[in-house]
């Protein structure tokens, strides 16, 4: 999922940040682990305007999407058996997924039929322009009501940004392990997805270091690091206005690993490949 971006450079490392980051997440000269800085519900509408980025803690996505904190627990367990990645084109076996797709319409979420995922070059150098058949989401996840919640809250966000109207959502379940020692969140480098909005979901994190999230604003030099640590930590990203990426994790304890749940929202249909 890349703009075609290589990486940092030394510009965006430098670059005094401005809004939230002259906060928290301040680019260039600290090497602490820093905390994302956290917008409460009811300012996430313009924290999201002004700033194309907004970050939620657990408490904030439950009153959001009107779920319980047990309901989001109860999907964890279901990142512990996700099948390996077979696309990854730079030779690593660090990464396990499932996918699925959905048109979320107001209050109605709809499964759509499995489809590929699929981004244009454009937007991931390293593995656009492929289908990648992943394996669907299980029912285990999907059958519980807090699933459509988060789907319906966040599809609600992007409503209230962009005008009412259906969203074409992928799911994205992610597991990063260090077991060939590191793991990268992010192969493809700060990009793009090339959809509306964004949502990135810390579903666990455990036995590793490393996995800061960098986001910088996609046509100027601002930007901010985090490291997101407590589950169902939230991160809304305006994709338009944005890039971001995850640096890699390396192991400090058994099975280290970082599970994560991404979810894309688009207007007017999915990424497919295009037919002449």
């Amino acid at each position: 999922m890349s703009a075609g971006l290589p990486g940092l450079n030394h510009t965006r490392r430098r670059a005094a940040p401005t809004g939230p980051a002259a906060s928290h997440g301040i680019i260039g000269g600290m090497t602490s682990l820093l905390s994302p800085t956290i917008t409460p519900p009811s300012q996430l509408i313009n924290a999201l305007r002004d700033h194309g980025h907004a970050a939620l803690a657990p408490a904030g996505l439950c009153e959001l999407t009107l779920a319980t904190p047990s309901a989001l627990a109860a999907l964890c367990p279901e990142w512990n058996g996700l099948p390996p990645d077979a696309y990854l084109r730079d030779g690593g076996r660090y990464r396990r997924r499932r996918h699925s797709s959905y048109i979320v319409d107001g209050d109605m979420v709809t499964s759509v039929p499995h489809r590929a995922h699929w981004q244009p070059l454009e937007y991931n150098a390293l593995h656009g322009g492929l289908e990648r058949w992943f394996e669907p989401i299980l029912p285990a996840v999907t059958a519980q009501p807090v699933w459509a919640q988060l789907l319906r809250g966040l599809g609600g966000v992007c409503s209230a940004l962009k005008g009412a109207q259906p969203w074409y959502v992928e799911a994205h379940q992610f597991r990063i392990d260090t077991t060939d020692g590191i793991g990268r969140p992010t192969p493809e480098g700060a990009h793009r997805d090339g959809v509306d909005f964004v949502a990135v979901l810390l579903v666990d994190r455990t036995g590793i270091k490393g996995g800061e999230t960098r986001v910088f604003e996609a046509d100027g030099p601002a930007g901010q690091r985090f490291t997101m640590t407590e589950p169902w930590t939230t991160l809304l990203l305006d994709d338009e206005r944005v890039v971001h990426e995850s640096t890699p994790i390396q192991p400090i304890q058994a099975q280290g690993h970082r599970d994560t749940l991404v979810l894309t929202f688009r207007r007017g249909g999915f990424q497919d490949p295009q037919t002449i």
